[in-house]
């Protein structure tokens, strides 16, 4: 007997916990039960998700914005989507800055006694010129005092910069997944609260460059500090105020250690014992080139080609992992979600463009270029003809978690639309639904220029307490069945996006933004 598998679900926004009663009303979503079968059989039984992410990170990372692996890992995707079928598979390019790669690192100590320390440098930071040997001498400056404490006495020595710290045992499971509970709570619409104050940004920038210009002058070896982790697992990003302007500020060689080395070495100087370092540190800085890209596909609409469905991951990371999370899981799941829609065949009423964007670790560069470039400007609200034409946007960004729901971004009108398309996920763990806003990441583009862009809740992992811009963060990190489910709620979602009569719900367009005013930027 032949199933009919196209039907009307109609649900009714009341059904979701903690959305406004003014935004009650009954939704009628056409659903194409065939079409979503097609698509998880393909991404279930012939997935290509953990291939794509093997090569990203395996072989092509870390993707640092401007490095030469983040170019020869675009290279290789064009190459690979345009395999596949995709059409006007390119990159564009915009401004960045100086690209920067760590070649070569051997970090040890010598004496009391000989043994390697697990450390990596910081990105855009200057080499040793060889390997140097130095003295480790504890140098903490907090206030402008401090300086003439240490003055004349740092030359050609590895400071550690700041004081050690308790490093308390894991008494629960670093990875982990929304409880139900978890998941009722988020639902629900959050506590209103008044905005913090700022803080003296300004006068702590000040503060750290004179302490920058204070290590450089007194001809320090490398400044070394340790991140939040612990275990062998170090947080590595680059210092603040770091320029990619070739004619930018000077630096001085920068290492983040692992905490228990670095505590061995804060021990033992405290015991008035001295410890000799050695380091060989070769970064190389690349000037010829100061653009950066994002990477962009499409699959060509029939009768709505004019109109616009999107899927974006940000594809660069940072550089002392492969960037396996953070975000090739994204960009892997993005991809995979293309070839399926490609390979089934199933119609799309209007385009289907990926972009995989550069330069969100820096501040969600990429993603801000090309929504200036092809829709609006924030600054202004000068608005682009494809503004009007877009449907809407879905990104990935939150590590290999599974999706247990999306984030409205405070898009009422979509709820029960969204209620309706994840109606065929909940056994898969896809539930939940939260009018709240998610920061930290590429959708925040959109949603700045009042186009329907969102956050896929995930399941949270090892994200935050292991992988997010660490070491660690690598392929074995990585849930590959997650990841199949991913790419398969992605890509029904997009089918759903880009057949639907009406595009999505728009909220009101947002105010001009002019530069400086707070915006969302990318997780530091």
């Amino acid at each position: 007997m032949k199933i009919h598998r196209t039907s009307a679900l109609t649900f009714v926004l009341a059904l979701l916990v903690g959305l406004p009663l003014a935004a009650q009303w009954p939704v009628t979503e056409k659903l194409d039960l065939d079409a979503i079968y097609k698509i998880k059989e393909e991404g279930l039984q012939r997935s290509k998700v953990m291939e794509i992410e093997s090569y990203l990170t395996d072989v092509y990372g870390p993707r640092l914005t401007g490095s030469p692996n983040i170019k020869e890992a675009g290279d290789w995707a064009q190459k690979t989507m345009k395999e596949w079928g995709l059409a006007n598979v390119h990159a564009e390019t915009w401004a960045f800055g100086r690209g920067w790669q760590n070649q070569r690192f051997v970090a040890l100590a010598l004496t009391p006694r000989a043994y390697p320390l697990i450390a990596y440098p910081k990105a855009w930071t200057p080499g040793t010129n060889g390997p140097v040997t130095g003295d480790a001498v504890m140098a903490v400056i907090n206030n402008e005092s401090d300086f003439a404490t240490f003055k004349g006495k740092l030359r050609g020595t590895f400071v550690l910069s700041v004081p050690m710290r308790d490093v308390p045992a894991h008494f629960e499971a670093q990875g982990r997944r929304y409880t139900d509970v978890e998941l009722s709570e988020l639902s629900k619409q959050p506590t209103a609260g008044g905005r913090g104050g700022r803080g003296n940004f300004g006068g702590a920038a000040d503060f750290n460059r004179k302490k920058t210009l204070f290590w450089i002058d007194e001809g320090v070896a490398a400044v070394l500090d340790f991140s939040r982790g612990d275990g062998g697992t170090v947080f590595v990003q680059s210092p603040q105020g770091v320029s990619r302007d070739p004619k930018g500020p000077a630096q001085p060689a920068q290492v983040t250690l692992e905490v228990e080395h670095y505590g061995r070495i804060w021990r033992t100087l405290e015991k008035k014992i001295p410890v000799t370092l050695q380091m060989d540190i070769d970064n190389t800085f690349y000037d010829a080139d100061l653009n950066a890209f994002n990477i962009v596909g499409e699959i060509p609409g029939t009768d709505r080609a004019d109109e616009l469905v999107m899927v974006g991951a940000h594809f660069d990371s940072w550089h002392s992992g492969t960037g396996a999370t953070d975000n090739a899981a994204g960009s892997a799941v993005m991809m995979e979600a293309m070839r399926i829609l490609k390979t089934t065949g199933v119609r799309l009423r209007r385009t289907v463009r990926i972009g995989l964007w550069g330069g969100e670790e820096e501040g969600l560069l990429g993603s801000k270029e090309y929504i200036k470039a092809h829709f609006g400007d924030l600054e202004t609200m000068q608005l682009k003809p494809d503004h009007a034409k877009f449907a809407g946007y879905f990104n990935v960004d939150n590590g290999t978690g599974l999706i247990r729901g999306v984030y409205l971004q405070g898009n009422e009108a979509v709820a029960p639309i969204f209620s309706a398309w994840m109606e065929p996920f909940k056994n898969m763990g896809m539930t939940t639904l939260t009018i709240r806003n998610t920061g930290g990441t590429d959708h925040l583009s959109y949603d700045a220029v009042g186009l329907p862009g969102f956050q896929f809740i995930q399941d949270e992992v090892e994200y935050d307490s292991r992988t997010h811009h660490s070491n660690m963060d690598v392929y074995e990190r990585i849930q590959a069945n997650d990841m199949m489910r991913n790419a398969v709620i992605v890509a029904s979602f997009v089918y759903n996006t880009a057949n639907r009569d009406e595009k999505l719900p728009r909220k009101p367009l947002p105010k001009p933004q002019p530069a400086g005013r707070g915006r969302g930027t990318a997780q530091p």
